[in-house]
């Protein structure tokens, strides 16, 4: 499965930290193009993930379609706990590296009082020893959208190498657990809709490269 996106040109530095690969310029003159080169998981099956870049080369979605962790009567073990891995190659015009600083995951939970709810997320790029991880808890007796923010410190980015072609893998998990709910409750943690409105929006910063 390949999945490819185009952004627009555009210019924006707000999210620009210090460091030592080079000045902060804005994104890109020129667009980027964001290769999805593996989709894998049962939180995403084939044709329910979809990436596209924003109009100004500083972020990029991840709408999902059918991604839910579940618990409940007639219910598969398996369905309490759901993954997806992507694999995705960006095409950053030379003299460019770019680091992901923050990331946005969206969803709805309907969690039964006693049973629980979690969403971890990871992404690092591939060769890299260097991971940045986030953990999301959601307790019981809780039915609404939810929406978390993880922002990545100035010190803490990970650039992509220089001059190298390197996926960008992200790594998301979702898992519910029944806990001392009831056992006739069904307890559920989604990152989908069926309008596609629900989305991962990750933004980046940018830097030249000497």
């Amino acid at each position: 499965m390949v999945l490819r996106a185009l952004a627009a040109t555009g210019v924006a530095a707000s999210l620009f930290g210090s460091s030592g690969l080079g000045s902060h310029p804005g994104p890109p003159p020129t667009p980027i193009v964001i290769d999805s080169v593996a989709v894998n998981g049962s939180g995403c099956p084939a044709g329910t993930a979809a990436v596209s870049v924003s109009p100004d080369n500083t972020a990029f979605t991840v709408t999902y379609s059918n991604y839910t962790a579940k618990v409940g009567p007639g219910t598969a073990p398996t369905d309490s706990r759901k993954n997806c891995q992507l694999g995705l190659l960006v095409h950053v015009p030379g003299g460019y590296t770019y680091a992901v600083v923050s990331a946005t995951y969206r969803g709805f939970a309907s969690l039964a009082p006693g049973a629980s709810g979690t969403q971890r997320a990871s992404y690092h790029f591939q060769g890299s020893a260097r991971t940045t991880e986030s953990i999301h808890h959601f307790e019981g007796g809780f039915t609404n959208d939810w929406q978390e923010t993880d922002t990545v410190d100035v010190a803490a980015r990970v650039f992509a190498p220089c001059g190298q072609a390197r996926n960008l893998d992200i790594d998301t998990e979702l898992r519910v657990e029944a806990g001392t709910s009831s056992p006739g409750a069904t307890s559920f943690l989604e990152m989908d809709s069926t309008d596609g409105s629900i989305k991962t929006v990750y933004r980046l910063a940018w830097k030249r490269c000497h």
